[in-house]
């Protein structure tokens, strides 16, 4: 019987690891062994730990870059680029696709403009007001920029999982269908969320007269990742692959300015 126990445990323990390999390589641009065995079933419920792993990765860079005394808009600028360069510009398609999509009128036309692989003028100025305001926003924040990083990514993607919990898929096929699939619910949304009190507590157990920001952090976190994606949920009447990135961006971004309040 411990035999058989140690082996479903071992089983388990696999299956888990497979299934972060995959949303490393699925989410991100960072490289894994090509001979690593990964899984992509469920990789959605993995989404909001790999937005603290990126927000962490983004923040040392940050600091190194504070150390060689680097200017901070130059230094935001940097860092906002390698935002980019590690989601390998995943999430920045689908805010451009779906800007795109919600510029024409025809509703039923929609889909169609956002599969066009091509960028429209809507697009273009939707990315760059999106990437304005996150330089903009971390250039204002002065303290514990490190924390506002790994705070918003895990957000942004909190953000996304809520939206593929809860709205309907709009196509049979695409990126975002197997998602919609293998999501459980309640399950996957209180567990990003759980995850998510720790960062944002985080900043109480350095500081505990801050305790009022980290409630702000959890509190306006939440708020703007559930009615970013339920906003795009109106105007389209439900999520696609595409959507499902420009909630993780504009959660993302939103959330900076939210802390320009606090920790400028």
């Amino acid at each position: 019987m411990k035999r058989l126990t140690w082996r479903k445990l071992m089983r388990w323990g696999c299956q888990v690891w497979f299934s972060w390999l995959g949303a490393i390589t699925f989410y991100t641009s960072i490289p894994i062994p090509v001979n690593w065995p990964s899984e992509f079933k469920g990789v959605a419920r993995w989404a909001p730990l790999v937005g603290l792993l990126l927000g962490a990765m983004l923040g040392m860079f940050d600091v190194g870059l504070q150390e060689l005394g680097m200017p901070v808009l130059t230094r935001s600028t940097l860092v906002v680029i390698s935002w980019i360069a590690l989601t390998g510009g995943l999430h920045l398609d689908g805010v451009m696709d779906t800007a795109d999509g919600l510029a024409v009128q025809d509703p039923q036309r929609r889909l169609e403009v956002m599969v066009d692989s091509a960028t429209g003028a809507f697009g273009a100025m939707a990315a760059i007001a999106l990437l304005l305001l996150k330089t903009a926003a971390l250039t204002d924040l002065i303290a514990y920029r490190w924390l506002a990083l790994m705070t918003a990514a895990g957000w942004g993607r909190w953000g996304q999982v809520v939206a593929i919990a809860l709205y309907p898929y709009l196509k049979p096929t695409g990126k975002g269908a197997f998602h919609k699939e293998a999501i459980r619910i309640p399950q996957d949304i209180l567990l990003g969320f759980g995850l998510l009190l720790f960062p944002c507590g985080l900043l109480l157990g350095l500081d505990g007269s801050l305790w009022w920001i980290s409630l702000a952090m959890v509190v306006g976190g939440c708020a703007i990742a559930f009615l970013t994606g339920a906003w795009f949920h109106r105007r389209l009447g439900g999520h696609t692959g595409d959507s499902y990135g420009a909630v993780v961006e504009w959660t993302e971004a939103l959330f900076l300015c939210l802390l320009t309040q606090f920790l400028s």
